[in-house]
């Protein structure tokens, strides 16, 4: 991300990527009860292209505007849903989007403590899911985006933010 962004943050691109994964983290841990997700560590390229994913989307609206995206492979989706749930979950239903809703708002409200430091005032939209056999995504430029890639029993997902300031 443009380093811009993080001036009147206080804080560093590192030290919130560091922060922001821990907390990451602590939510696969505490919402899905996994302690076993992996970050690559690096930032990676965006991605565009998606195949039978499930993709989460919350805004963020205020000083700071843009949006951050969950996306997950649709047998990820359904692991994460049946561990919330506690109980198999075998088809994308509405319980897997609710499910990975509420994950990336709960990732989202994280990333937002980080945006509202200060008193600015950050606002969240409700989640959106878009799901699909084959569908593209894209936001913002290079400098403006954020890309985490995870690891979670040999198949990838990935927590994406894209941000301007106002």
């Amino acid at each position: 991300m443009d380093t811009q962004i993080f001036e009147p943050l206080g804080i560093s691109e590192e030290v919130l990527i560091n922060k922001f994964h821990h907390e990451i983290q602590e939510i696969f841990n505490t919402m899905v009860g996994m302690d076993d997700i992996l970050n690559f560590p690096l930032q990676v390229e965006p991605r565009t292209n998606f195949d039978d994913c499930v993709t989460a989307i919350v805004g963020f609206a205020g000083i700071f505007n843009g949006l951050l995206s969950l996306h997950v492979p649709e047998i990820l989706a359904l692991q994460f849903t049946s561990r919330m749930l506690g109980m198999e979950v075998a088809v994308l239903d509405d319980d897997v989007k609710d499910a990975l809703g509420e994950i990336a708002n709960m990732i989202a409200g994280s990333f937002k403590h980080h945006l509202s430091k200060g008193g600015h005032e950050v606002r969240l939209s409700t989640p959106s899911i878009i799901t699909g056999k084959e569908y593209m995504f894209s936001t913002g430029s290079a400098g403006e985006t954020l890309s985490l890639l995870y690891d979670s029993n040999g198949e990838c997902f990935l927590v994406h933010v894209a941000l301007e300031q106002n």
